[in-house]
């Protein structure tokens, strides 16, 4: 055997799961998944050997295969083309009917009505989000990868590593990569969850269901008071329709939002003329003579009319049908470690669906975000092509844009980063801008902000990375927001020196 083959190092090997001439290079032998028993907050994968197996590829077989056409599958793809390794190699099956598109579009600029510019295909297609190449059907054909349309994965056989879609279709794979993201949360059928009428927002599909309602709607209402039902309220506005947001916490967005700040959004809508229900409950949809809905009744017994519904309620990651890959029973999805490696060799999972270590807190989480799913997938493919050994270390990061139409007042765009952990200091009037710090043992942990400039935006992740000591006392006298992000840049100044 030529020396160079001997050199051949693990570290390569074991991310690297398919020749250049399609034959599988690894079999599991057997696997397992443990968790860190000294640290419960942080997960490890460790993995038992596994023998190196070799057998010939026939047509069906692929080397690489995706499953799940959405943010994450997009990048991925450019990854896997960066890196000379998509061309005759690369498979991606997804139940859509298009190719990876910029989900978040779905709920904001989509849904504008047709006099004010709304958003659509192929406009928003992967990676036009991140200021990337719009990778268009054509692009996947160029680039030599196979796009499977419309036919979902049902079937997995870890062992023989074949899946089994829908229509019947076998595909071998060398490496899986999972990236089935999330499933929205429905309201059970018994309630009425599956009247005409009633909507809930995933893909491309949904929201066009969605758009033709809203073109006879007369009257809308919003059930969830998070980034769904906030974006879609916002939207439903720029129709001109008589709107209800509904939903049983104490505030909007009770998640990230203070009772203060979401107190400042609550008014905003409210001056849109969106009525907010805040505390309630929901009993049943209730339907018109015709079969559509007509009623949103309520615990109090209440009733909301409506013909348009549409349900915002969070959503369930995408496991089935892969759960003997390993799940995690904490915060759901598939668990994997620092480099989106499950308990099965040669098997990822990205993006929403993916429970990984959350380096920078030390703890395990599942993040349902645009920036972590094109991060993640992008991440996964350089550790599975090229060796890469550090661990995934991702800043949670969220944002929201609404009433972004032509003819609109005022425009809403806010970006956090960090935890919301501690105390807060709020400051600013909210006209526009408005920040909530979130403070810690007196270190910065969390920084939220309203309508902030491109050079105040980009300092966020400084601030949220770094963590900087910083006086609240000084912070809570700052007289204006650009004061407050002065001192919270000093701050960092002050960290660097010591």
């Amino acid at each position: 055997m030529p020396s160079s083959v001997r050199r051949f190092t693990m570290a390569a090997m074991s991310n690297s799961l398919s020749l250049k001439h399609g034959l599988s290079l690894w079999c599991p032998q057997t696997s397992s998944l443990t968790q860190s028993r000294a640290h419960p907050s942080s997960t490890s994968l460790t993995f038992r050997p596994f023998r190196r197996c070799y057998a010939a590829f026939a047509n069906e077989n692929r080397e690489y295969v995706i499953v799940g056409g959405g943010n994450a599958a997009g990048y991925a793809a450019r990854t896997f083309v960066e890196h000379g390794m998509a061309d005759g190699r690369l498979c991606i099956v997804t139940k859509e009917a298009y190719a990876p598109y910029e989900r978040p579009a779905l709920t904001k600029a989509y849904l504008f009505p047709p006099d004010k510019k709304p958003a659509r295909l192929p406009g928003f297609h992967t990676c036009v989000g991140s200021g990337g190449e719009r990778q268009t059907p054509e692009w996947y054909k160029e680039n030599g990868i196979e796009m499977v349309y419309q036919d979902p994965v049902e079937n997995i056989d870890i062992e023989k590593q074949t899946l089994t879609t829908s229509s019947g279709k076998l595909l071998k794979y060398g490496s899986l990569i999972i990236a089935t993201g999330c499933t929205a949360s429905r309201f059970p059928e018994k309630i009425g969850g599956n009247l005409p009428g009633v909507h809930y927002i995933r893909d491309v599909a949904d929201a066009d269901a969605l758009i033709l309602s809203l073109q006879k709607a007369k009257k809308v209402v919003v059930v969830g008071g998070g980034y769904i039902g906030m974006e879609v309220a916002a939207a439903a506005v720029g129709w001109n329709l008589d709107t209800t947001i509904i939903f049983p916490e104490d505030h909007l967005l009770q998640r990230l939002f203070t009772p203060s700040l979401a107190r400042r959004y609550e008014e905003l809508y409210q001056k849109n003329g969106v009525k907010i229900l805040k505390g309630a409950s929901i009993k049943d949809l209730e339907a018109g003579s015709d079969g559509r809905v007509a009623a949103v009744k309520l615990g109090d017994g209440s009733i909301v009319e409506a013909d348009t519904v549409i349900i915002g309620i969070g959503a369930k990651p995408t496991v089935s049908p892969f759960e003997r890959v390993g799940l995690n029973t904490d915060v759901g999805g598939i668990q994997v470690d620092g480099q989106f490696r499950t308990s099965i060799p040669g098997i990822f999972a990205v993006g929403d669906v993916a429970a990984f270590p959350l380096k920078i807190y030390n703890r395990t989480a599942r993040v349902e975000h645009v920036d972590h799913a094109r991060r993640s997938a992008q991440h996964c493919v350089k550790a599975l092509l090229s060796a890469q050994t550090h661990t995934y270390d991702y800043l949670p990061y969220f944002y929201s844009r609404v009433f972004e139409y032509e003819g609109s007042p005022r425009k809403v765009w806010w970006q956090f980063f960090g935890d919301n952990v501690g105390e807060t200091v709020e400051i600013g009037n909210f006209d526009p801008k408005i920040a909530t710090f979130w403070i810690e043992s007196g270190k910065l942990k969390g920084v939220l902000l309203e309508s902030g400039s491109p050079e105040e935006f980009q300092l966020l992740p400084k601030l949220a990375r770094s963590q900087p000591v910083i006086d609240k006392a000084k912070l809570q006298n700052a007289t204006s927001v650009e004061e407050a992000l002065d001192i919270a840049r000093g701050s960092l100044s002050v960290e660097a020196a010591v």
